[in-house]
Protein backbone atom coordinates (compact mmCIF):
# COMPACT_ATOMS: atom_id res chain seq x y z
CA UNK A 1 0.00 0.00 0.00
CA UNK A 2 1.22 3.47 -1.12
CA UNK A 3 1.78 6.51 1.67
CA UNK A 4 -0.81 8.36 -0.30
CA UNK A 5 -3.21 5.25 0.21
CA UNK A 6 -2.02 4.73 4.30
CA UNK A 7 -3.23 8.67 4.46
CA UNK A 8 -6.17 8.03 3.52
CA UNK A 9 -7.08 4.75 5.28
CA UNK A 10 -5.59 7.12 8.74
CA UNK A 11 -9.17 9.66 7.43
CA UNK A 12 -11.28 6.81 6.81
CA UNK A 13 -10.74 5.38 10.09
CA UNK A 14 -11.30 9.03 12.24
CA UNK A 15 -14.00 9.30 9.81
CA UNK A 16 -15.40 5.99 11.39
CA UNK A 17 -14.98 6.72 14.65
CA UNK A 18 -16.04 10.46 14.91
CA UNK A 19 -18.49 10.81 12.54
CA UNK A 20 -21.27 9.23 15.04
CA UNK A 21 -19.51 9.87 17.98
CA UNK A 22 -21.48 10.33 21.08
CA UNK A 23 -19.01 14.04 21.25
CA UNK A 24 -20.67 14.85 17.68
CA UNK A 25 -24.23 13.62 18.89
CA UNK A 26 -23.73 15.85 22.06
CA UNK A 27 -22.54 18.83 19.66
CA UNK A 28 -25.24 18.23 17.06
CA UNK A 29 -27.67 18.19 19.91
CA UNK A 30 -26.39 21.31 20.99
CA UNK A 31 -26.52 22.83 18.28
CA UNK A 32 -29.98 21.98 16.94
CA UNK A 33 -31.17 22.81 20.71
CA UNK A 34 -32.36 18.88 21.14
CA UNK A 35 -32.89 17.19 24.66
CA UNK A 36 -29.79 14.66 24.85
CA UNK A 37 -31.35 10.84 25.67
CA UNK A 38 -27.79 8.68 27.79
CA UNK A 39 -30.00 5.44 28.03
CA UNK A 40 -29.42 2.64 26.22
CA UNK A 41 -30.85 3.80 23.08
CA UNK A 42 -29.13 7.34 22.57
CA UNK A 43 -29.06 8.64 19.36
CA UNK A 44 -25.56 7.89 19.04
CA UNK A 45 -26.69 3.90 19.20
CA UNK A 46 -29.86 4.25 17.22
CA UNK A 47 -27.82 5.64 14.46
CA UNK A 48 -25.44 3.47 14.21
CA UNK A 49 -28.29 0.50 14.70
CA UNK A 50 -29.94 1.87 11.39
CA UNK A 51 -27.24 2.13 9.67
CA UNK A 52 -26.30 -2.06 10.51
CA UNK A 53 -29.91 -2.91 9.83
CA UNK A 54 -30.14 -1.03 6.50
CA UNK A 55 -27.05 -3.36 5.55
CA UNK A 56 -27.93 -6.17 7.18
CA UNK A 57 -29.79 -8.65 4.71
CA UNK A 58 -32.66 -9.22 7.02
CA UNK A 59 -33.66 -5.31 8.15
CA UNK A 60 -35.50 -6.25 10.98
CA UNK A 61 -35.43 -4.42 14.44
CA UNK A 62 -35.08 -8.05 15.92
CA UNK A 63 -31.47 -8.31 13.94
CA UNK A 64 -30.32 -4.99 15.29
CA UNK A 65 -31.57 -5.57 18.77
CA UNK A 66 -29.36 -8.72 18.90
CA UNK A 67 -26.52 -7.44 17.01
CA UNK A 68 -26.30 -4.72 20.33
CA UNK A 69 -26.64 -7.58 22.49
CA UNK A 70 -24.01 -9.94 21.27
CA UNK A 71 -21.71 -6.93 20.78
CA UNK A 72 -22.75 -4.42 24.10
CA UNK A 73 -19.49 -4.97 25.78
CA UNK A 74 -17.18 -4.20 22.56
CA UNK A 75 -19.09 -0.86 22.40
CA UNK A 76 -17.16 2.20 22.84
CA UNK A 77 -19.20 4.35 21.48
CA UNK A 78 -21.03 4.83 24.40
CA UNK A 79 -20.53 5.28 28.02
CA UNK A 80 -23.44 3.91 29.30
CA UNK A 81 -22.97 1.36 32.25
CA UNK A 82 -25.91 -1.56 31.19
CA UNK A 83 -24.59 -1.34 27.82
CA UNK A 84 -21.31 -1.77 28.90
CA UNK A 85 -22.15 -4.50 30.86
CA UNK A 86 -24.44 -6.27 28.66
CA UNK A 87 -27.60 -5.63 30.51
CA UNK A 88 -29.85 -5.39 27.84
CA UNK A 89 -33.30 -7.28 26.80
CA UNK A 90 -33.45 -8.58 23.60
CA UNK A 91 -36.83 -7.32 23.23
CA UNK A 92 -37.30 -4.66 19.89
CA UNK A 93 -39.89 -2.01 21.76
CA UNK A 94 -36.92 -0.31 23.26
CA UNK A 95 -35.24 0.48 20.08
CA UNK A 96 -38.36 1.01 18.26
CA UNK A 97 -39.90 3.84 20.35
CA UNK A 98 -35.96 5.42 20.31
CA UNK A 99 -36.30 5.58 16.45
CA UNK A 100 -39.54 6.58 16.43
CA UNK A 101 -37.74 9.43 18.81
CA UNK A 102 -35.08 10.36 17.00
CA UNK A 103 -34.90 13.85 15.33
CA UNK A 104 -35.13 13.84 11.78
CA UNK A 105 -32.79 16.91 11.83
CA UNK A 106 -30.48 14.55 13.51
CA UNK A 107 -30.64 12.08 10.52
CA UNK A 108 -30.52 15.36 8.08
CA UNK A 109 -27.28 16.30 10.15
CA UNK A 110 -25.69 12.90 9.94
CA UNK A 111 -26.31 12.00 6.25
CA UNK A 112 -24.92 16.10 5.47
CA UNK A 113 -21.92 15.25 7.25
CA UNK A 114 -21.09 11.94 6.26
CA UNK A 115 -21.56 13.18 2.57
CA UNK A 116 -19.27 16.31 3.27
CA UNK A 117 -16.71 14.00 5.13
CA UNK A 118 -16.22 11.27 2.15
CA UNK A 119 -16.39 14.09 -0.17
CA UNK A 120 -13.01 15.26 0.58
CA UNK A 121 -11.83 11.78 1.32
CA UNK A 122 -12.81 10.44 -2.17
CA UNK A 123 -12.48 13.32 -4.10
CA UNK A 124 -12.30 12.13 -8.20
CA UNK A 125 -11.67 15.25 -10.20
CA UNK A 126 -11.20 15.00 -14.13
CA UNK A 127 -7.90 15.20 -15.77
CA UNK A 128 -8.83 17.71 -18.29
CA UNK A 129 -11.31 19.40 -15.95
CA UNK A 130 -10.07 19.54 -12.27
CA UNK A 131 -13.98 19.45 -11.00
CA UNK A 132 -15.87 16.31 -9.86
CA UNK A 133 -18.69 15.74 -12.19
CA UNK A 134 -21.99 15.01 -10.18
CA UNK A 135 -25.01 13.36 -12.18
CA UNK A 136 -28.65 13.58 -11.24
CA UNK A 137 -31.45 11.70 -11.96
CA UNK A 138 -34.99 10.67 -10.50
CA UNK A 139 -36.65 7.11 -9.17
CA UNK A 140 -39.92 6.53 -7.31
CA UNK A 141 -39.89 4.33 -3.84
CA UNK A 142 -43.59 2.29 -2.60
CA UNK A 143 -44.47 3.42 0.47
CA UNK A 144 -46.64 1.31 2.64
CA UNK A 145 -50.33 1.87 2.72
CA UNK A 146 -51.18 3.90 5.57
CA UNK A 147 -53.55 7.03 5.61
CA UNK A 148 -50.96 9.31 7.15
CA UNK A 149 -48.52 8.29 4.09
CA UNK A 150 -51.21 8.08 1.46
CA UNK A 151 -51.89 11.65 2.39
CA UNK A 152 -48.68 12.76 2.32
CA UNK A 153 -47.51 10.60 -0.54
CA UNK A 154 -50.49 9.68 -2.56
CA UNK A 155 -50.75 6.73 -5.16
CA UNK A 156 -51.31 7.55 -8.82
CA UNK A 157 -54.06 6.11 -11.16
CA UNK A 158 -54.47 4.57 -14.94
CA UNK A 159 -56.71 3.56 -16.98
CA UNK A 160 -57.89 0.92 -13.98
CA UNK A 161 -58.64 3.26 -11.27
CA UNK A 162 -56.41 4.30 -8.52
CA UNK A 163 -53.33 2.70 -7.04
CA UNK A 164 -52.94 0.82 -3.74
CA UNK A 165 -49.40 1.66 -2.71
CA UNK A 166 -48.13 5.21 -1.78
CA UNK A 167 -45.25 6.90 -4.13
CA UNK A 168 -42.75 8.92 -3.40
CA UNK A 169 -40.56 10.35 -6.26
CA UNK A 170 -37.04 11.10 -5.47
CA UNK A 171 -34.14 13.02 -6.84
CA UNK A 172 -30.36 12.31 -5.92
CA UNK A 173 -27.17 13.71 -6.74
CA UNK A 174 -24.18 10.73 -7.30
CA UNK A 175 -20.41 11.12 -7.83
CA UNK A 176 -19.82 9.71 -11.47
CA UNK A 177 -16.73 8.42 -10.48
CA UNK A 178 -16.96 7.13 -6.73
CA UNK A 179 -20.30 6.88 -7.20
CA UNK A 180 -20.98 8.86 -3.43
CA UNK A 181 -24.60 9.83 -3.16
CA UNK A 182 -25.43 13.28 -1.55
CA UNK A 183 -28.68 13.89 0.60
CA UNK A 184 -31.38 13.60 -1.71
CA UNK A 185 -35.00 15.87 -2.16
CA UNK A 186 -38.03 14.13 -2.27
CA UNK A 187 -41.83 14.78 -2.64
CA UNK A 188 -45.25 13.23 -3.72
CA UNK A 189 -45.04 12.05 -7.39
CA UNK A 190 -48.97 11.89 -7.84
CA UNK A 191 -52.13 14.62 -6.15
CA UNK A 192 -52.95 18.32 -5.94
CA UNK A 193 -49.27 18.50 -4.00
CA UNK A 194 -47.05 16.71 -7.12
CA UNK A 195 -43.71 17.99 -7.41
CA UNK A 196 -41.85 17.48 -10.26
CA UNK A 197 -38.43 15.61 -10.86
CA UNK A 198 -36.90 19.49 -11.92
CA UNK A 199 -38.55 21.30 -8.89
CA UNK A 200 -36.77 18.64 -6.45
CA UNK A 201 -33.47 18.67 -8.52
CA UNK A 202 -32.95 22.47 -7.69
CA UNK A 203 -33.32 21.83 -4.18
CA UNK A 204 -31.09 19.16 -4.01
CA UNK A 205 -28.42 21.63 -6.15
CA UNK A 206 -27.90 23.90 -3.28
CA UNK A 207 -26.35 21.14 -1.55
CA UNK A 208 -23.75 20.12 -4.48
CA UNK A 209 -20.40 21.21 -4.03
CA UNK A 210 -19.53 24.79 -5.49
CA UNK A 211 -17.03 23.15 -8.11
CA UNK A 212 -19.31 20.43 -9.85
CA UNK A 213 -20.55 19.61 -13.30
CA UNK A 214 -23.78 18.85 -13.12
CA UNK A 215 -24.69 16.07 -15.65
CA UNK A 216 -28.03 15.09 -16.50
CA UNK A 217 -30.04 13.88 -19.56
CA UNK A 218 -32.93 15.22 -21.40
CA UNK A 219 -35.89 15.27 -18.81
CA UNK A 220 -33.28 17.80 -16.67
CA UNK A 221 -32.33 19.82 -20.30
CA UNK A 222 -34.98 22.17 -19.48
CA UNK A 223 -34.43 26.31 -19.68
CA UNK A 224 -35.46 26.57 -15.45
CA UNK A 225 -33.23 24.26 -14.25
CA UNK A 226 -30.04 24.86 -16.74
CA UNK A 227 -30.75 28.79 -15.73
CA UNK A 228 -30.46 27.73 -12.08
CA UNK A 229 -27.16 25.92 -12.53
CA UNK A 230 -25.85 28.59 -14.46
CA UNK A 231 -27.35 31.27 -11.01
CA UNK A 232 -25.05 28.92 -9.02
CA UNK A 233 -21.71 29.34 -11.38
CA UNK A 234 -21.67 25.71 -11.74
CA UNK A 235 -20.66 24.35 -15.20
CA UNK A 236 -23.17 21.45 -16.92
CA UNK A 237 -23.49 18.38 -19.70
CA UNK A 238 -27.38 18.69 -20.30
CA UNK A 239 -28.68 15.96 -23.19
CA UNK A 240 -31.55 18.41 -24.96
CA UNK A 241 -33.89 16.76 -27.14
CA UNK A 242 -34.24 17.25 -30.68
CA UNK A 243 -36.57 19.49 -30.98
CA UNK A 244 -35.67 21.54 -28.25
CA UNK A 245 -32.14 21.55 -29.21
CA UNK A 246 -33.78 23.07 -33.26
CA UNK A 247 -35.35 25.64 -31.23
CA UNK A 248 -32.14 26.77 -29.25
CA UNK A 249 -30.48 26.74 -32.43
CA UNK A 250 -32.70 28.72 -34.58
CA UNK A 251 -33.45 26.57 -37.01
CA UNK A 252 -30.78 25.93 -38.40
CA UNK A 253 -29.05 22.67 -38.62
CA UNK A 254 -25.65 21.78 -37.25
CA UNK A 255 -23.10 18.87 -38.68
CA UNK A 256 -22.09 16.20 -36.52
CA UNK A 257 -19.16 16.37 -34.29
CA UNK A 258 -19.80 19.90 -34.67
CA UNK A 259 -20.38 22.51 -31.71
CA UNK A 260 -21.54 26.27 -32.21
CA UNK A 261 -21.87 28.92 -29.39
CA UNK A 262 -25.31 29.96 -28.65
CA UNK A 263 -27.75 31.87 -26.61
CA UNK A 264 -30.55 29.82 -25.22
CA UNK A 265 -33.22 32.41 -24.22
CA UNK A 266 -36.49 31.28 -22.15
CA UNK A 267 -39.54 30.41 -24.42
CA UNK A 268 -42.93 32.03 -23.33
CA UNK A 269 -43.73 27.86 -22.17
CA UNK A 270 -41.18 28.21 -20.31
CA UNK A 271 -41.94 31.51 -18.50
CA UNK A 272 -45.74 30.04 -17.85
CA UNK A 273 -44.52 26.81 -16.76
CA UNK A 274 -41.77 28.33 -14.51
CA UNK A 275 -43.22 32.12 -13.29
CA UNK A 276 -40.28 32.62 -11.17
CA UNK A 277 -37.58 32.89 -13.81
CA UNK A 278 -36.25 36.47 -13.89
CA UNK A 279 -37.44 38.76 -16.18
CA UNK A 280 -34.43 38.86 -19.75
CA UNK A 281 -32.70 35.82 -18.37
CA UNK A 282 -30.81 33.66 -20.52
CA UNK A 283 -27.95 31.43 -20.87
CA UNK A 284 -24.65 31.02 -23.04
CA UNK A 285 -22.69 27.76 -23.86
CA UNK A 286 -22.73 25.60 -26.82
CA UNK A 287 -25.35 23.22 -28.59
CA UNK A 288 -22.76 20.05 -29.44
CA UNK A 289 -23.74 17.57 -32.37
CA UNK A 290 -22.44 13.49 -32.10
CA UNK A 291 -23.80 10.96 -34.21
CA UNK A 292 -24.92 8.02 -31.04
CA UNK A 293 -22.89 4.98 -31.40
CA UNK A 294 -24.95 2.77 -30.38
CA UNK A 295 -27.51 3.50 -32.45
CA UNK A 296 -27.06 4.11 -36.32
CA UNK A 297 -28.38 7.04 -37.63
CA UNK A 298 -29.61 8.79 -34.49
CA UNK A 299 -28.11 12.48 -33.23
CA UNK A 300 -27.38 13.18 -30.15
CA UNK A 301 -27.88 17.10 -28.68
CA UNK A 302 -25.89 18.49 -25.76
CA UNK A 303 -25.94 21.66 -24.16
CA UNK A 304 -23.29 22.77 -21.89
CA UNK A 305 -20.96 25.71 -20.74
CA UNK A 306 -17.68 23.91 -20.70
CA UNK A 307 -15.48 25.08 -23.68
CA UNK A 308 -14.58 21.17 -24.59
CA UNK A 309 -14.51 19.44 -27.56
CA UNK A 310 -17.56 17.36 -29.35
CA UNK A 311 -15.75 14.33 -28.90
CA UNK A 312 -15.08 14.85 -25.27
CA UNK A 313 -18.18 15.49 -24.39
CA UNK A 314 -19.69 12.47 -25.63
CA UNK A 315 -16.81 10.61 -23.61
CA UNK A 316 -18.18 11.98 -20.62
CA UNK A 317 -21.51 11.71 -21.28
CA UNK A 318 -21.65 7.95 -21.61
CA UNK A 319 -20.61 7.84 -17.98
CA UNK A 320 -24.84 9.08 -16.85
CA UNK A 321 -25.23 5.59 -17.00
CA UNK A 322 -23.39 5.01 -13.79
CA UNK A 323 -26.47 6.53 -11.43
CA UNK A 324 -28.99 4.00 -13.31
CA UNK A 325 -26.42 1.22 -11.76
CA UNK A 326 -26.07 3.28 -8.33
CA UNK A 327 -29.68 3.73 -8.20
CA UNK A 328 -30.14 0.02 -8.63
CA UNK A 329 -27.99 -0.52 -5.70
CA UNK A 330 -29.21 1.63 -3.48
CA UNK A 331 -33.06 0.37 -4.16
CA UNK A 332 -32.61 -3.02 -4.68
CA UNK A 333 -28.96 -4.32 -2.57
CA UNK A 334 -29.48 -1.74 0.54
CA UNK A 335 -33.57 -2.84 -0.54
CA UNK A 336 -34.39 1.00 -0.18
CA UNK A 337 -36.88 -0.09 -3.53
CA UNK A 338 -39.55 -1.18 -0.56
CA UNK A 339 -40.03 1.19 2.59
CA UNK A 340 -41.82 -0.82 5.46
CA UNK A 341 -42.21 2.06 7.78
CA UNK A 342 -45.81 3.41 8.81
CA UNK A 343 -45.21 7.07 9.42
CA UNK A 344 -43.89 10.22 7.20
CA UNK A 345 -41.38 10.73 9.39
CA UNK A 346 -40.07 7.53 9.80
CA UNK A 347 -39.93 7.29 6.11
CA UNK A 348 -37.83 9.88 5.77
CA UNK A 349 -35.25 9.12 8.51
CA UNK A 350 -35.04 5.58 7.10
CA UNK A 351 -34.21 7.09 3.35
CA UNK A 352 -31.20 9.51 5.04
CA UNK A 353 -29.88 6.36 7.05
CA UNK A 354 -30.06 4.10 4.09
CA UNK A 355 -27.93 6.57 2.16
CA UNK A 356 -25.55 6.51 5.05
CA UNK A 357 -25.02 3.12 5.03
CA UNK A 358 -24.58 3.37 1.15
CA UNK A 359 -21.79 5.63 0.96
CA UNK A 360 -20.15 3.31 3.75
CA UNK A 361 -20.01 0.79 1.53
CA UNK A 362 -18.83 2.96 -1.46
CA UNK A 363 -15.94 4.46 0.59
CA UNK A 364 -14.73 0.88 0.88
CA UNK A 365 -15.34 0.16 -2.50
CA UNK A 366 -12.87 3.83 -2.84
CA UNK A 367 -10.28 2.72 -0.53
CA UNK A 368 -10.45 -0.94 -1.82
CA UNK A 369 -10.09 0.27 -5.55
CA UNK A 370 -6.90 2.87 -4.78
CA UNK A 371 -5.11 0.25 -2.51
CA UNK A 372 -5.29 -2.52 -5.66
CA UNK A 373 -4.66 0.32 -8.42
CA UNK A 374 -7.86 -0.59 -10.06
CA UNK A 375 -11.00 2.51 -10.60
CA UNK A 376 -14.33 2.07 -7.89
CA UNK A 377 -16.54 0.92 -10.45
CA UNK A 378 -14.63 -1.94 -11.02
CA UNK A 379 -15.60 -3.32 -8.10
CA UNK A 380 -19.29 -5.36 -7.16
CA UNK A 381 -21.08 -3.54 -4.81
CA UNK A 382 -23.28 -5.99 -2.88
CA UNK A 383 -20.07 -8.11 -2.49
CA UNK A 384 -18.32 -4.79 -0.66
CA UNK A 385 -21.44 -4.50 1.52
CA UNK A 386 -21.33 -8.30 2.36
CA UNK A 387 -17.62 -7.94 3.48
CA UNK A 388 -18.51 -4.67 5.81
CA UNK A 389 -21.06 -6.61 7.27
CA UNK A 390 -19.00 -9.40 8.01
CA UNK A 391 -16.36 -6.97 9.44
CA UNK A 392 -18.90 -5.44 11.49
CA UNK A 393 -18.62 -6.72 14.78
CA UNK A 394 -14.94 -7.10 14.56
CA UNK A 395 -14.30 -3.43 13.88
CA UNK A 396 -16.98 -3.20 17.18
CA UNK A 397 -14.40 -5.64 19.02
CA UNK A 398 -11.11 -3.72 18.18
CA UNK A 399 -9.72 -3.21 21.66
CA UNK A 400 -7.60 0.03 20.65
CA UNK A 401 -6.85 2.42 18.03
CA UNK A 402 -4.69 0.16 15.79
CA UNK A 403 -6.42 -2.97 16.26
CA UNK A 404 -9.44 -0.67 14.66
CA UNK A 405 -7.35 0.31 11.86
CA UNK A 406 -5.81 -3.53 11.30
CA UNK A 407 -9.17 -4.74 11.15
CA UNK A 408 -10.25 -1.45 8.53
CA UNK A 409 -6.97 -2.56 6.70
CA UNK A 410 -8.06 -6.15 6.16
CA UNK A 411 -11.66 -5.35 5.16
CA UNK A 412 -10.20 -3.35 2.69
CA UNK A 413 -7.88 -6.20 0.80
CA UNK A 414 -10.98 -8.66 1.07
CA UNK A 415 -12.97 -6.09 -0.99
CA UNK A 416 -10.05 -5.24 -3.48
CA UNK A 417 -10.90 -9.15 -4.60
CA UNK A 418 -14.21 -8.15 -5.99
CA UNK A 419 -13.28 -6.98 -9.21
CA UNK A 420 -16.04 -7.18 -11.71
CA UNK A 421 -15.65 -9.13 -14.49
CA UNK A 422 -14.59 -7.71 -18.15
CA UNK A 423 -16.53 -8.62 -21.07
CA UNK A 424 -14.25 -9.47 -23.66
CA UNK A 425 -17.07 -10.36 -26.31
CA UNK A 426 -20.47 -8.73 -26.95
CA UNK A 427 -23.48 -10.25 -24.88
CA UNK A 428 -25.67 -12.98 -26.80
CA UNK A 429 -28.62 -11.92 -26.05
CA UNK A 430 -29.74 -7.64 -25.91
CA UNK A 431 -30.39 -6.01 -22.32
CA UNK A 432 -34.20 -5.90 -21.60
CA UNK A 433 -36.81 -6.05 -19.40
CA UNK A 434 -38.30 -9.30 -18.10
CA UNK A 435 -41.91 -8.90 -17.36
CA UNK A 436 -43.45 -9.75 -14.20
CA UNK A 437 -45.44 -12.58 -15.28
CA UNK A 438 -49.05 -13.26 -15.14
CA UNK A 439 -51.44 -13.03 -12.12
CA UNK A 440 -53.50 -16.00 -10.88
CA UNK A 441 -56.91 -15.98 -12.52
CA UNK A 442 -59.71 -14.78 -10.41
CA UNK A 443 -61.59 -17.31 -9.25
CA UNK A 444 -65.21 -18.30 -11.08
CA UNK A 445 -68.33 -19.00 -9.78
CA UNK A 446 -69.91 -22.51 -10.17
CA UNK A 447 -73.19 -22.89 -11.78
CA UNK A 448 -74.00 -24.69 -8.44
CA UNK A 449 -73.15 -21.44 -6.37
CA UNK A 450 -74.69 -18.78 -8.99
CA UNK A 451 -78.52 -20.92 -8.47
CA UNK A 452 -78.16 -20.52 -4.76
Amino acid sequence: MTSSIAIDLDLFVRILETTVSTSFVDQLCRKRKLKLRRGIYSLTVVVWLMIYQRLNSKRTLSSAVHFLVREAAHWRRSGNQRLVEGQISTRTGGYCRARLKMPKLVATDVCDHIFNQLQVLMLEQVPDLERPIFVIDGTTLRLQHRPELEKAFPAGRNQYGENHWPTMLLVAFHDVHTGLAMRPSWGPMYGERAIGEQELARDALQRLPGNAIVMADSDFGIFAFAEAVQRSERGMIFRLTVPRAHKILGGTGIRPGRRRKVKWVASRWDRKAHPDLAEGAWLGGWVVACPNPSRQGEMLFFFTTLDVKPKRILELYKRRWNIETDLRSLKRTVDLHEVTSKSQAMVEKEVLMAICAYNVVRAVQYLSASSAGLKPRQLSFSTAQDAVMAAWPYLQRAANAAEFRQEVQRLIMVVAQARLPERSVKRSYPRQIWGRGDHFPFRRSTRREVDQ
